[in-house]
């Protein structure tokens, strides 16, 4: 890891600009938060091409798609519990039952809201994004990563789903060459292999660092696209390892967990499998670092997952 911490939320306002410069058909729209969400970078370069809607998320979507039909590329934006709950009918009737050109960036996701509280804390939104037919679904890892993600949402035709948390993240180093459905291997061990995704690699990779004092050899792999899920790197990594220990911040149900044992299912591979994440829970008011500690989503407690299916195997 780098000791650099950026807010991915900073690094999608300022590639929305440069992708402004490059391309007139771009047009941002937000629900009342582009202060937060920084789409306000672009609104102030662009002015005529961005549209706040207030605290009206549906409409939002609803005139998403109008504005692809039209040829547009749409990206719109508000908190992730906003935009995949209250606009869920849009997203999959309007948007990608006509695999439209919409590209659904959503800040605050996840526990690391923080203060702001259950109502605000998105941790089902990848699960009922991933379900809809045509959408691809990204959680990058860091700032560089974000702005990776946002370039090549805007390149590939169709809606996609990129979601961004509130708090600074640390940049990761080795993270190579950015594509959508293929991930990335940071790590190599022959013991247990470690899939996340989002904020959870960064401590998938320190939870590596310790294990190996114990004699325990990781793969670590960053999973940033959802879906396309790689399935190629599971089959690959699932024959070099006893065991997988996969992390997200998002419940247990639905998520990267789930996508990556519907996988190793159907091709019936006995390899054990722990998960780290939100077990059947909403959030909760509190700081960042006390809610990852309360939710048993640190390093430590993929020490331990990784222990316990270890001395399994």
């Amino acid at each position: 890891m780098s000791s650099e911490m950026m807010y991915q939320r900073d690094v999608y306002g300022k590639t929305l600009v440069e992708l402004g410069k490059e391309d007139e058909s771009i047009v941002v729209l937000d629900a009342d938060l582009s202060g937060s969400t920084r789409t306000s970078f672009f609104s102030r370069e662009f002015p005529e091409r961005f549209f706040n809607f207030g605290v009206a998320e549906q409409n939002m979507i609803a005139t998403s798609s109008g504005l692809a039909s039209c040829g547009k590329t749409v990206f719109a934006s508000t908190f992730a519990m906003f935009a995949t709950g209250r606009a869920w009918d849009q997203l999959r009737n309007s948007v990608c039952y006509s695999n439209l050109n919409v590209k659904l960036v959503a800040t605050h996701a996840g526990i690391t809201v923080g203060p702001d509280g259950a109502t605000h804390q998105a941790l089902e939104d990848i699960a009922i994004m991933r379900v809809i037919p045509n959408m691809t679904v990204i959680v990058p890892c860091d700032g560089p990563q974000t702005k990776d993600a946002i370039k090549a949402a805007a390149i590939i035709k169709g809606p996609v789903y990129v979601r961004l948390g509130r708090v600074k993240v640390s940049t990761i180093e080795g993270l190579g060459k950015f594509e959508i459905g293929v991930a990335n291997v940071l790590k190599q061990g022959k013991d247990i292999a470690i899939f996340a995704c989002g904020i959870m690699t960064e401590q998938a990779l320190i939870a590596s660092k310790e294990l190996a004092k114990s004699q325990i050899e990781c793969s670590v792999i960053n999973m940033h696209t959802i879906k396309p899920l790689d399935t190629d790197i599971i089959d690959k990594i699932s024959m070099q390892v006893n065991s997988i220990v996969i992390c997200e911040e998002h419940s247990v149900i639905g998520g990267l967990g789930c996508a990556i044992e519907e996988i190793l299912a159907k091709k019936g591979l006995g390899i054990k499998v722990a998960r780290v994440g939100v077990n059947n829970r909403f959030g909760q008011s509190g700081n960042s670092k006390d809610l990852l500690k309360e939710y048993n989503l640190q390093a430590v407690d993929i020490i331990e997952a990784a222990k316990k299916i270890h001395n399994k195997s």
